[in-house]
């Protein structure tokens, strides 16, 4: 019972993490489509993905561009970015969505998407990713003011 108790709180205490994270972003794309993601998914054009080095597949994260108060929400299916300072590698779907392409590399801020900001949920089966402040990307997308 007590190792049952010990483990219950050691799982707590992994899977809470900070309410969110801000610094560098950069963007991928055209010279990679077609080959596969660290997840094993193909990645295609209109794709609003994501590589993050720890969080889980699958978990979808509100990415802010401070510089400019867009956002976008994507599907983290990838590992990186491997360049120091950087926290997130976004599709260049999400790159044009966040208005960041013609930069390369912007400030952001990211966020578990729901809401309460905290990292790590995954996506719910059949939701997709929603693009916000810009004009539709994909066909599901939704626009929003902010």
């Amino acid at each position: 019972m007590a190792l049952l108790v010990l483990a219950a709180g050691c799982a707590h205490n992994i899977r809470s993490e900070p309410t969110g994270e801000e610094g560098e972003a950069s963007w991928y794309g055209p010279g990679l489509y077609g080959r596969k993601t660290a997840s094993g998914e193909v990645l295609r054009p209109g794709a609003l993905t994501a590589a993050h080095r720890t969080l889980p597949f699958g978990t979808c994260l509100r990415v802010r561009n401070l510089e400019n108060g867009r956002s976008v929400e994507v599907r983290v299916n990838d590992r990186g970015p491997y360049a120091a300072g950087r926290i997130i590698d976004v599709s260049e779907t999400a790159a044009h969505a966040l208005g960041m392409k013609g930069q390369g590399v912007t400030r952001v801020r990211i966020q578990r998407c729901g809401g309460s900001g905290e990292l790590g949920d995954p996506l719910v089966p059949g939701e997709g990713p929603v693009v916000f402040d810009g004009p539709p990307l994909v066909m599901s997308a939704t626009v929003s003011a902010p």
